[in-house]
């Protein structure tokens, strides 16, 4: 079987090398562009993301990333979010006192979480429920965090007929937030598993398999 085509979204969020090389590792044909046919028509779209949220959705928007991501969704077709790239998949951001909205796949607030010290920065533990095809054998998997922003509230009702939600937590302490939802075809990880060593390249490699 051919390598499954991945577009990096490019939108001027750093260090996007890594996550290049990782999904290369992992057998993915990747293409770091901003092209909106690529990342259109690419197996899977990988959207990366550090810093600040409203920079991000500045670079996203600039890139028309919420349309891409939107009609990608809509037939079906995988995406996957990285760190601030989760982030910004929620309906907004609140960094100092600003409120800057997301693309909104997800209802939920990315704030400040409620823990020190800050930023939340290493190696950690994840809860993952059964059924996740992602953290699949990787579930007791220490993974890589650099953050001080998250989701601490999943506020998505339960869907009455389809499959629901993959919702995967982690604490930084004794503060719950999102560590990584699989959602159909939108799968996310507030952690980076291009710095997760074996066990964020088996996650790559579980994301890439099942495109």
């Amino acid at each position: 079987m051919s390598a499954r085509q991945v577009v990096v979204l490019d939108y001027g969020s750093g260090n996007v090398r890594s996550a290049v090389r990782a999904l290369e590792k992992v057998g993915a044909d990747v293409t770091l562009t901003a092209d909106r046919t690529a990342a259109a028509e690419a197996d899977g779209l990988v959207v990366p993301g550090v810093g600040a949220f409203a920079a991000c959705m500045a670079g996203l928007r600039a890139v028309h990333a919420p349309q891409i991501v939107g009609r990608r969704l809509a037939g079906g077709r995988p995406v996957l979010g990285i760190c601030v790239g989760m982030q910004v998949l929620f309906d907004k951001g609140v960094e100092h006192g600003v409120t800057t909205a997301g693309i909104g796949e997800w209802p939920g607030t990315v704030e400040r979480l409620h823990a020190t010290p800050l930023p939340h920065m290493g190696w950690n533990t994840v809860d993952v429920p059964a059924g996740s095809a992602l953290f699949d054998g990787i579930e007791n998997e220490r993974f890589y965090f650099v953050h001080s922003y998250g989701v601490r509230r999943w506020e998505l009702p339960p869907p009455e007929r389809i499959k629901p939600p993959v919702v995967v937590w982690s604490e930084h302490d004794g503060d719950r937030f999102v560590a990584a939802v699989e959602n159909g075809p939108l799968a996310a990880t507030q952690f980076h598993p291009e710095k997760s060593g074996d066990g964020g390249l088996r996650l790559l490699e579980n994301w890439v398999r099942g495109l």
